[in-house]
């Protein structure tokens, strides 16, 4: 998974709170790196609407190990690939 566009696209992103557009919907993302680099944590909660993102990423570990909290992978990794940061 390292290689993946989800990886880059996670690895990418500033830890801090802010606002991202996916699947054209606005977001609230906070992304927290912790343990030197080794966890990433990312929750997003849509602004106005009831869906959310929430993962804990580990880069390092089998070639980058997710584990997404309750919810399938597939829903995670789709919607880190299609963020787009809000200026």
């Amino acid at each position: 998974m390292n290689t993946s566009l989800f990886h880059t696209k996670i690895m990418q992103l500033a830890n801090g709170v802010y606002d991202v557009t996916a699947y054209g919907k606005r977001y609230l993302l906070r992304k927290e790196t912790q343990l030197d680099g080794k966890l990433i944590k990312l929750y997003a909660e849509e602004l106005g609407g009831n869906d959310f993102i929430s993962l804990n990423y580990y880069p390092y570990l089998q070639n980058g190990l997710l584990k997404p909290c309750e919810m399938p992978d597939k829903k995670v990794i789709a919607f880190v690939n299609s963020l787009q940061r809000n200026i």
